[in-house]
């Protein structure tokens, strides 16, 4: 025979009721309580608590709380009014059998729809992802199209400059070449027509010089060979091969298009990386080459966590975390694990770890934020400490306002440390 709690305490507003039933050394779970619109059932037994409502509550926004060795209820009223008693005063037993299978009748039939609305959500969802995906990937495609366009487009344009420069530095080059020999040809002129000038003044000196000369000359020996002999042209310069040597660089791109003070931080910071991964993981030369990788790891210990294999999880983020320790997203995914398992203090190390590595805050880093503070909300609420709980929640509202489900936790929140000032 089950034993009935007759034991409750209740206070209402307009729009809420406040019902708040002792469990008497029970251990109670979510699955021991069922409620409907108008019918409250709490089954722990050999405990047992019934009750049919004074009016119908919104059970859908309705919640349970258990904690402190109590079952706190917050029943949402459907319509804003006064109750007049928690319960109906002329509920015989065959209304409450009606009632009881007519929630019972309702509960399956709401669970069969949410049921199939999660099936249709899902089955949107991957319609939705699919089209996003292959939108993505046209405009990838399309990008990377029009980045080789345009890189056609200006190395076309270089050619031809380039092509325009070489034509600019043959001519003047030809042109050079004219003037040179034109400087060279003028003077020679010159001088040949300064000496015929003179061999024909019919004096002494320049008779005697002239004959002196034609004696000593064979053949066809003139002035104007004289004078090609002493203004010969220098020989053609020799042909050789220049060979250009270039500074070897990391990156694959100019150095007249790099950063090079970017370029020098990233090379640090990957050396300073591999000199900890390998003082890390002295004593794991076992690992594979993938399991040296920290992105692999997480997305290894989310499957876990998608499985419900919690413990394995927190295993294989702990290893992450030992080659990498400034990824955030290890520790909120460790804080995650440490919630299911319990580990409550851990759980708030870990959440407080990664708000600590979120920083500076900016738009990027919000969903990863308000899930920090979530989690450590969670947990130290879980250890009672509502005060410290409720500052977590605040912090996440101010970073996203909209959501609901954040406002309604934190308002239970308020409600709990109300009900434990008021007793205390």
């Amino acid at each position: 025979m089950p034993v009935w709690l007759r034991e409750h305490s209740w206070r209402q507003t307009l729009t809420a009721v406040y019902l708040s039933l002792p469990l008497r050394g029970a251990r109670a779970t979510p699955a021991n309580i069922f409620c409907s619109e108008q019918y409250l059932k709490v089954s722990i037994p050999p405990f047992l608590f019934e009750a049919i409502l004074y009016a119908p509550i919104d059970d859908t926004s309705s919640t349970a709380k258990i904690g402190n060795g109590n079952i706190f209820f917050t029943l949402y009223k459907k319509e804003p009014a006064m109750w007049d008693s928690l319960t109906l005063a002329d509920a015989g037993k065959e209304k409450l059998q009606y009632l009881r299978e007519n929630a019972v009748v309702k509960a399956q039939e709401k669970a069969k729809e949410e049921t199939e609305a999660k099936k249709i959500t899902k089955q949107e969802h991957k319609k939705y992802a699919l089209e996003a995906t292959m939108k993505l990937e046209e405009a990838e495609r399309k990008r990377i199209k029009d980045l080789k366009e345009k890189e056609r487009q200006k190395v076309a344009k270089e050619l031809e400059f380039w092509k325009n420069q070489q034509k600019d530095a043959d001519k003047y080059k030809s042109v050079q070449k004219k003037e040179e020999l034109h400087q060279e040809i003028k003077p020679l002129k010159e001088r040949t027509n300064e000496k015929m000038n003179k061999s024909r003044i019919p004096n002494e000196g320049t008779s005697k010089i002239r004959l002196k000369s034609t004696r000593g000359c064979h053949g066809s020996c003139s002035i104007f060979s004289q004078n090609l002999k002493e203004e010969q042209l220098p020989a053609p310069r020799a042909a050789a091969t220049i060979k250009v040597n270039f500074t070897p660089r990391v990156f694959p791109t100019a150095l007249r298009e790099s950063r090079v003070a970017e370029e020098e931080e990233w090379l640090h910071k990957q050396a300073e990386a591999r000199r900890r991964i390998n003082s890390d993981l002295s004593g794991l030369e076992d690992l594979k080459e993938e399991e040296k990788n920290p992105d692999w790891l997480k997305d290894k210990g989310n499957k876990m966590f998608a499985m419900g294999n919690y413990l394995g999880a927190v295993n294989v983020y702990n290893l992450a975390v030992r080659l990498n320790n400034k990824l955030p997203l290890l520790y909120l995914n460790r804080a995650a694990c440490h919630l299911k398992l319990r580990n409550l203090h851990k759980a708030i190390e870990d959440s407080s770890k990664a708000l600590e590595l979120l920083t500076p805050p900016v738009p990027d880093n919000e969903n990863a934020r308000v899930k920090a503070h979530v989690r450590r909300g969670t947990a130290f609420c879980q250890l009672e400490l509502y005060t410290e709980g409720l500052q977590d929640y605040e912090a996440a509202l101010k970073i996203d306002p909209k959501n609901k489900n954040i406002e309604k936790d934190a308002e239970k929140i308020r409600h709990l440390i109300q009900e434990t000032m008021q007793s205390s």
